[in-house]
């Protein structure tokens, strides 16, 4: 049976379902990888940004978070078009960061717990827009040039 032959689900074939459900599970695999080593070096752009040149200090971090959040919505829709996860994490940074033009004391308490300004951030930032574009369009492009996908 062809590809094109198949209707739906349940006319693929046994082999072809496993070995397609096994590379999305490789997929998700490296990109929950991703999600952590990038999430290390934001964490190390904030923790050693005195020592860091002043631009890597002041813009990596965000990049970065935008780069987490973008492997992130791979991890879940690794099945759909590398399109839908950069516009899914543009969407949710700039939800994010628009949120933090919302300043009630019950947020407000919550974003001073260390967590909650990784999350949500503190106040909101213009630059920030910019920050969050770079680092999905980077991932996104990252993405496009693994050389893993390649061989899936």
């Amino acid at each position: 049976m062809h590809k094109a032959e198949w209707k739906d689900y349940r006319t693929i074939p046994m082999g072809i379902c496993n070995k397609r459900s096994t590379c999305r599970w490789r997929a998700r695999v490296a990109y929950i990888v991703a999600v952590f080593t990038v999430m290390a070096l934001g964490l190390g752009s904030r923790a050693f940004a005195d020592v860091l040149p002043v631009f890597v200090a002041e813009h990596f971090g965000d990049a970065l978070w935008a780069c987490m959040i973008y492997f992130g919505f791979r991890t879940c829709y690794a099945h759909k078009e590398i399109s839908f996860s950069l516009w899914c994490s543009l969407a949710f940074c700039f939800a994010i960061e628009a949120s933090q033009l919302y300043q009630a004391d019950w947020i407000n308490s919550i974003r001073e717990t260390t967590l909650g300004a990784l999350v949500l951030g503190k106040g909101f930032l213009t630059a920030d827009l910019v920050r969050y574009t770079a680092g999905a369009a980077v991932a996104a492009l990252l993405d496009l040039a693994w050389h893993w996908r390649k061989r899936l």
